[in-house]
């Protein structure tokens, strides 16, 4: 049976008996080659993909009465489209006359020399190009555009398990590194702010992390719940205010969560594989932060991972005013 106790652990525990200086350099060995393996199937992953796509024109000549789509390909239309045209991952190069509609995802829409678009024009990472001066469109039509992020935009349209892929690349690096010093940061300003929080965190974490998780996962039904109910049944101003007051509390859960996993788990990774300055809140902040960044990192998996934390993040926010220590007693 599960019972509550009114023991406080601080976040500077008792560490265990320390090992001998070799099994101490074994394990910090192992995890220096665990560590260069994830990086090296990272790399691998990103490497073995495919630079080069399927940059083929579909032609769309006479009358076509459906819309057009396109799926990682250019569409021309040198005919004439009822209804309108779409491009994901490609652009859409209009010389004949598309009387609906005209967008692309990835791509750019390119209007030639007395062609004609009835319909608004919709860029999602492209621009909008055309060759006459004033293009024949309807004074009533609108043009979306959004030219950012191109190249990246038109590769995941194009292939859409890249975004379970992240390319290896000197820029994702970066971005990696940058993770590290802003949650390193954000842990050590929270870790000063509320310590005695965050060490009970720590301890629920290690002595009932199944109960967090539960807890974790419930609170998220509720919550998502909560939210579309009353954007359907409520007034909109009280529902935005509902969405808002959820995205708050998601937000604060997850930088607290954040921070409980990576005191816990720096904690874990000084006792079991680096024995580096074991008495450091700091050194083992930030090794917690390396190890969580790095499987945010992984390809396939990092979904899982980011899943697992904001459950864990939100059942940790929700009994972070339980100031009790939770333990097992034995059954008899």
């Amino acid at each position: 049976m599960i019972t509550s106790s009114t023991q406080t652990v601080s976040f500077r525990a008792s560490e265990l008996k320390p090992s001998t200086r070799l099994i101490d350099v074994l394990r910090f060995t192992a995890f220096s080659i665990w560590f260069c393996v994830t990086v090296g199937v990272v790399h691998a992953q990103a490497t073995s993909s495919s630079d080069t796509h399927d940059s083929s024109v579909v032609e769309i000549s006479g009358v076509t009465d459906s819309t057009v789509f396109g799926m990682g390909k250019t569409i021309k239309i040198t005919g004439t489209v009822k209804q309108g045209a779409i491009a994901f991952g490609g652009d859409v190069i209009v010389a004949g006359t598309v009387d609906g509609d005209v967008a692309a995802i990835g791509g750019s829409v390119i209007q030639m020399a007395g062609a004609k678009i009835s319909g608004d024009v919709i860029v999602l990472g492209g621009t909008y190009k055309h060759d006459d001066t004033v293009p024949q469109r309807n004074n009533s039509a609108m043009t979306m555009m959004y030219a950012g992020y191109q190249e990246e935009i038109r590769d995941i349209m194009r292939s859409p398990t890249g975004l379970l892929r992240p390319s290896w690349t000197s820029g994702y690096l970066g971005v990696r590194l940058l993770a590290i010093v802003f949650w390193f940061i954000v842990a050590l300003a929270l870790t000063a702010a509320m310590p005695g929080t965050i060490s009970r965190g720590a301890a629920r974490l290690q002595l009932t992390s199944l109960r967090v998780a539960l807890i974790g996962i419930t609170g998220a039904v509720v919550v998502s719940a909560s939210v579309l109910a009353s954007l359907w049944i409520l007034p909109q101003t009280v529902g935005a205010l509902v969405g808002i007051s959820a995205l708050m509390l998601m937000l604060v859960a997850w930088l607290f969560g954040r921070t409980v996993l990576a005191a816990a788990t720096g904690r874990w990774l000084q006792r079991k594989y680096i024995p580096l300055a074991k008495h450091s809140e700091a050194v083992a902040l930030l090794l917690g932060t390396v190890f969580w960044v790095l499987l945010t990192s992984l390809p396939y998996i990092w979904p899982i991972v980011v899943f697992m934390i904001v459950v864990i993040s939100l059942g940790l926010a929700l009994t972070a005013r339980y100031r009790g220590g939770w333990h097992r007693t034995p059954t008899f």
